[in-house]
């Protein structure tokens, strides 16, 4: 079997709304002259990324044509060495080497006619425990701003009554007018910060019991003062863990806060490959490691991220954001690895225009996700957006 093209996919993109964050998930479609394919999705759908991560695709995908596309390891290795700039490094790179290797493990499971999972050494969770993540934006089918605490707690009852134990949210996204990312959260948080932060936190507290634990994300809007001044005022909530407390380029940051604030550490949404969370692993830093399979190296390169931090006793969630195919991927990966524990469901996962992207809707069931047992990852864009979307083929 050979590889003959590769389609570079652009899926239509709603308008981003009042936030400005950009939607444009970009999918990798890697084809052979046996009429099969595999698909796998850039991990850098958010954010200002459109146009790079379709370039950067091009350049990759013109070194795979030729090769046998069940040589994932040695695929992978060429693209690390030989296009210059990976040995250093970087999110676009990272993030179309993510998308290659997800599609090469999903075409070699269809070949073999068996998931990824199987490839991957088969299970060892049957059920995985999931999270309702980001209930800032609210939890349904339409997004929106949530900026009282007892809009919180209100929302934190709906995703507590579809079934979810454990519920994330960033406290401090939208300031006092409901706008995101406005405010300052570097030097020192002021007192009308730090208080509408902290009863936003103890309204989804007081709402749902001490039997549902809450994920406290800060998407790095804070320094390494700003959390630990916050995440000192946040310790009596018992929270499950911190999740980017700070940016993640500076580790000793993270120490910092790791050593001062009395609350588990989370981070690697914005890591790659096994060098960039080798400081975080072998200095005990992190207490869940949190690739996402798009960015990190694929299932390649995450599988040998979840299993450093197992040397280390350090859990494992993968960061999720993007079409339900990302959802698909995950719960492969997630199937196989002893220190998972827990997924990110984001409430992107349930609007409309996304779900409608693919061919399955892979959702919880009482907060807990069954494993797709179709071969490769289990999902494919639908022939409506593959028509709609923007395609460019590398030949």
């Amino acid at each position: 079997m050979k590889i003959t093209t590769v389609d570079i996919v652009q899926v239509e993109s709603p308008d981003p709304g009042d936030y400005g964050i950009p939607w444009n998930p970009t999918v990798i479609r890697i084809n052979t002259d046996e009429g099969l394919y595999g698909v796998g999705e850039i991990g850098l759908p958010m954010g200002h990324a459109r146009h790079g991560q379709v370039g950067l695709a091009r350049d990759y995908a013109s070194l795979l044509i030729g090769m046998d596309p069940s040589q994932i390891t040695a695929i992978w290795e060429k693209l690390y060495r030989r296009t210059f700039w990976a040995l250093g490094g970087g999110m676009l790179t990272f993030g179309v080497i993510s998308a290659i290797d997800i599609a090469l493990w999903d075409l070699k499971g269809k070949a073999l006619g068996v998931p990824v999972y199987q490839l991957l050494g088969g299970k060892t969770n049957n059920q995985l425990r999931a999270y309702a993540s980001q209930i800032q934006f609210g939890w349904g089918p339409e997004m929106g701003n949530l900026v009282h605490p007892d809009e919180y707690a209100d929302i934190a009852k709906v995703a507590v009554a579809e079934g979810f134990d454990c519920l994330k949210v960033n406290p401090i996204g939208f300031d006092s007018e409901g706008r995101w990312m406005t405010w300052n959260a570097h030097g020192f948080l002021t007192n009308k910060q730090l208080t509408l932060t902290v009863e936003r936190i103890a309204s989804i507290r007081s709402a749902v019991g001490e039997d549902v634990d809450i994920i406290v994300e800060l998407h790095a809007h804070t320094d390494a003062n700003t959390a630990v001044q916050l995440g000192r005022e946040l310790e009596e909530f018992r929270i499950l863990y911190y999740e980017e407390a700070t940016g993640p380029l500076n580790w000793k940051a993270m120490r910092k806060i790791a050593k001062k604030v009395n609350i588990p550490i989370a981070t690697g949404e914005r890591l790659f490959t096994r060098f960039g969370f080798r400081p975080y692993i072998e200095n005990q830093i992190v207490d869940i490691v949190q690739p996402d399979l798009g960015s990190c190296g694929g299932f390649t390169e995450t599988r040998k991220v979840c299993e450093m931090a197992s040397t280390y006793d350090i859990g494992v969630q993968l960061h999720l954001i993007g079409s339900p195919l990302s959802t698909a991927a995950a719960l492969q990966m997630e199937a196989v690895l002893p220190n998972f524990v827990i997924h990110e469901h984001n409430n992107t996962s349930l609007l409309p225009e996304n779900i409608a992207l693919c061919t399955y809707d892979y959702q919880p069931v009482d907060g807990k996700f069954s494993v797709p047992e179709l071969p490769g990852i289990g999902q494919d864009l639908t022939e409506e957006a593959y028509r709609r979307a923007d395609i460019v083929t590398v030949s």
